[in-house]
């Protein structure tokens, strides 16, 4: 084994990755964990700076290319791991820099922006309809939670390397949106308009919020539409993650239905 103690400066350093966000910014590093998530970004195109694996634990291969790969027992991996039952998997890759400059998107986008969710894994699980959508990125706007911390990766299984994720500020993401005549839709409660009756076959931005306030003013006024989801029971709202991809998918129906009439 490359690593027999869990007081080998490596092990520390990678606790303080996994653990610390502003040692992940400071670095530009981020720790990946799993077989699965680790071959999404690897075929997304990812180039690992470490792997780590424990014989012990993992029963699948993972081609390392030009990558160092370090051995460790299993007492070892589990202290870095951040899972109750690892894989004997775990990854080092610097964190992907895109930018609303560098996005392609499609003849007739489609895009998610999410403000200041808070939770990992609602934001996790945002990314996976996203990715299940085909949607062109997800725009993280005022970040409550790291994209880039293990729990979101974790949450996400991995899609967060297969979706083109922009971190910026709400203004910034305003601006280039209607730079790309993208028409905002405001998902709120208090909408008069229900999201089903809103033609959603244009360039589309869905805008979500926190579950406890929702969107901010700076959203509810920019927006293009207000839209709601009807609500037949005692609350009156979804989690996040659920109604986002209630209303993607809304706008991809819609989407279906004119190619075939």
């Amino acid at each position: 084994m490359d690593i027999i103690s869990v007081q080998n400066p490596k092990v520390k350093y990678i606790v303080k990755l996994r653990e610390d966000k502003r040692q992940r910014q400071q670095d530009g590093l981020m720790l990946v964990e799993g077989y699965d998530e680790l071959t999404l970004a690897l075929s997304a195109g990812l180039k690992p700076h470490t792997l780590i694996t424990a014989p012990e634990l993992a029963t699948q291969t993972i081609d390392s290319g030009d990558a160092e790969i370090i051995n460790a027992n299993r007492v070892v991996f589990e202290k870095m791991s951040y899972r109750d039952n690892p894989d004997g998997w775990l990854g080092i890759f610097p964190i992907p820099k895109t930018t609303l400059e560098t996005l392609t998107l499609s003849d007739c986008p489609l895009v998610i922006v999410a403000e200041s969710v808070e939770k990992p894994g609602n934001l996790g699980a945002i990314l996976r309809t996203a990715d299940a959508a085909n949607v062109d990125a997800v725009i993280v706007c005022d970040p409550r939670v790291d994209v880039w911390n293990p729990n979101v990766i974790r949450a996400s299984r991995g899609t967060v390397f297969t979706v083109p994720i922009v971190e910026v500020e709400s203004s910034t993401a305003l601006v280039w949106l209607k730079s790309k005549e993208m028409r905002v839709l405001a998902a709120t409660p208090s909408a008069e308009t229900t999201y089903t009756h809103i033609d959603m076959k244009v360039p589309t931005a869905i805008a979500v919020g926190t579950e406890d306030a929702g969107l901010s003013d700076f959203w509810m006024r920019s927006a293009d539409v207000q839209v709601k989801i009807e609500m037949m029971g005692k609350v009156n709202s979804l989690n996040v993650s659920i109604a986002t991809a209630l209303i993607t998918y809304e706008a991809i129906r819609q989407r279906e239905v004119s190619k075939i009439l």
